[in-house]
């Protein structure tokens, strides 16, 4: 049985002959390191965002989020749609109403919503996600404005966008560079500050969010007064 190193980690893992790791043999320590490891990847990819996204794109998103008068839509498949479901909520949250479109769910029919003066958001790690690509032509045709949200500057998703906000990471913390952590995580904090700057833009008010917000620990807050 032969090791392997990971090239993030460097922790050495047993494989069987075929490349697959031995289930239960990392240690208590191990498991910690590697998290601990997972951790400082990410906070790396969210940290680099200060240097890597471009501010007139993104202070662009702002604007149009802010300007616009229709609704507004997020859409992704797959951790992409749960980045997009999260973003929504966000936004909705400031007082920008938006709501998740589901992409499958909009080549039967679902784009019917969409008018002229919405605003679509379309998240996609590659920018060629087959169920993405389908919805352009609508969103286009419709008179909707196109955010486009990937990696590659060069994609079918980009080359449709009105805006093009280029999130990417170096590499995802586990073995195989393939699960989507560290770039969700890289998206949704790109509109965690977008939704931010919206709050100070558009003067959102403590008093507007407890009306929306009466729930939970933070809705007790609003109401009683509590910092």
């Amino acid at each position: 049985m032969r090791r392997s190193r990971h090239p993030v980690s460097g922790i050495r893992h047993p494989e069987l002959g075929n490349g697959l790791s031995v289930a239960g043999t990392m240690t208590k320590k191990q498991m910690w390191d590697r998290m601990q490891q997972v951790w400082r990847v990410e906070a790396d990819c969210v940290a680099r965002l200060c240097a890597s996204i471009d501010p007139d794109a993104i202070t662009a998103v702002v604007r149009l989020l802010a300007a616009c008068r229709g609704k507004v839509f997020t859409t992704g498949v797959g951790t992409s749609g749960a980045a997009a479901r999260k973003i929504a909520h966000s936004l909705s949250c400031v007082e920008i109403p938006a709501t998740f479109l589901s992409p499958a769910d909009g080549v039967h029919g679902g784009l019917g919503v969409v008018r002229k003066g919405d605003v679509v958001i379309a998240i996609s790690k590659g920018g060629g996600t087959e169920e993405i690509v389908k919805i352009l032509p609508a969103v286009r045709a419709k008179g909707a404005k196109l955010v486009g949200v990937t990696e590659n500057g060069k994609s079918t998703l980009a080359q449709a966008s009105d805006i093009v906000l280029n999130v990417k990471v170096d590499k995802e913390p586990d073995e195989f560079n393939m699960l989507a952590t560290a770039s969700t995580m890289a998206v949704i904090a790109a509109f965690d500050a977008v939704a931010i700057a919206l709050m100070v833009h558009t003067g959102y008010s403590r008093d507007q969010f407890k009306l929306i917000h009466p729930g939970g620990a933070v809705g007790e807050r609003l109401v009683t007064g509590k910092a």
